[in-house]
């Protein structure tokens, strides 16, 4: 997770929410002991790189587990007509 470093803030983000989001938000962000700046901002981060995690990552458990497994180490499918192919020249050197 990002933490917080001793660099300036100077992005402004603005945002406009409903009286009961500003009430949820402030009550957090009191109860976890943080500036509401500081909650919106931790919980935003926390969410965007789970958001960027998530397109990068998956976990598979169990059983589909192994059989993903089984499928990487299995040999790959006869390549039909690639050998012939890769034994006649390029086109380019032929005359």
């Amino acid at each position: 997770m990002l933490t917080e470093t001793s660099a300036p803030r100077s992005a402004r983000l603005g945002l406009r929410a409903t009286p009961e989001q500003e009430i949820l938000l402030r009550r957090a962000a009191e109860v976890a002991h943080k500036s509401l700046t500081e909650f919106i901002l931790d919980s935003a981060c926390a969410a965007a790189q789970q958001t960027l995690l998530d397109q990068r990552l998956f976990l598979v458990s169990g059983l589909p587990s192994l059989a993903l497994l089984d499928m990487l180490s299995a040999p790959l499918p006869a390549a039909g007509g690639l050998p012939a192919l890769f034994s006649r020249p390029a086109p380019r050197t032929r005359a």
